[in-house]
């Protein structure tokens, strides 16, 4: 009979993380440990308010399926105990950790995936004026690829400041649903001009259907409004790219069906996360390969990180050795 235990943790933020919704000093996620025998399989998720998510409720989720968990729920089970989110990325993360401790085969393997190579990942500028944003520009300026956070508050000044900084970075904007379809058809053309490549959930997600009839100048991506297979289907002809995060979709089990069936649609992949620790990216590493847009640098934007973490190099993030 397998052991279950989950709490949460507190990991500080390196300075403070702004986007348009909030800013933050620290960030709260929950782990788990499912235990059986010698075998230990860990997950971490991070509960947002944005979709309703706290702490204590993705606990208490957690705690909702102990007895479950305890005589041998599956991965394949868990979509009809618990709705994508939090909570089920947690114990579908440590289910797949506990079957590679059990079997001695790493998580990619046991996926049917390729084995897992080196990638480049985004690295966040957060919302912030346009000088202090420039100037965290050019401290990043040799990294490969920047994504800055919009607010719909001095967004062309932000992006230019970032440009004059960081002349040969590759530019990704994401205004976290921010922004109006005046600030769209204002703002679109100048940041095609300053060579931004594109543009992440610039509408609230209830009111992104304006996306079919607006003038395409950038591709645009779908975060807050791409969760599960069940989100996709409404997306086609709105979006041209989806991020994809195991905190939404509720664990890798959902997020590899995800990233099959929107290439199988046209999309464009982009993996990302909410900010982290390295145990909520080792999964992630596995979802990203072959990916258009890796946007893995929670644990870059945090004080410390868990040892062992991730290993980055730069903007390079390695797989986790098995």
């Amino acid at each position: 009979m397998r052991t279950i235990t989950s709490q949460i943790e507190t990991w500080p933020v390196r300075g403070v993380f702004r986007i348009s919704r909030d800013s933050k000093t620290e960030i709260d996620v929950v782990t788990i440990e499912v235990i059986d025998g010698t075998n230990i399989g860990r997950g971490e998720c991070r509960p947002y308010t944005r979709y309703n998510e706290t702490p204590k409720s993705v606990v208490a989720a957690i705690a909702s399926l102990k007895s479950q968990l305890e005589n041998g729920l599956e991965r394949s089970e868990l979509g009809q105990l618990l709705p994508p989110g939090a909570a089920r990325n947690a114990i579908d993360c440590a289910l797949w950790d506990l079957e590679s401790k059990k079997s001695g085969l790493p998580v990619w393997e046991l996926a049917h995936l390729p084995p897992p190579q080196p990638l480049i990942t985004a690295y966040t500028l957060s919302v912030d004026t346009p000088e202090n944003v420039g100037l965290e520009a050019k401290k990043q300026s040799s990294r490969p690829l920047l994504k800055l956070k919009l607010s719909g508050n001095n967004d062309l000044q932000c992006v230019a400041a970032t440009r004059a900084n960081a002349p040969d970075s590759r530019i990704i904007v994401d205004a976290n649903e921010a922004w109006t379809t005046h600030d769209y058809a204002i703002l679109t053309p100048e940041l095609a001009r300053l060579g931004v490549e594109m543009i992440e959930q610039p509408f609230p997600a209830e009111a992104d259907s304006c996306l079919a009839t607006l003038p395409r100048l950038l591709p645009v991506c779908a975060d807050e409004s791409c969760h599960d297979c069940q989100s996709l289907h409404r997306l086609v002809g709105l979006y041209d790219v989806v991020n994809i995060k195991l905190d939404k979709t509720g664990g890798l089990t959902e997020a590899l069906r995800l990233k099959t069936l929107a290439a199988e649609l046209g999309f464009e992949i982009m993996v990302g996360c909410m900010v982290g620790t390295s145990l909520a990216i080792a999964p992630a590493i596995l979802l990203a390969q072959g990916a258009r847009y890796v946007d893995l640098d929670g644990p870059l934007l945090l004080a410390r990180d868990r040892i062992p973490g991730v290993r980055y190099e730069g903007s390079q993030i390695f797989p986790m050795e098995s």
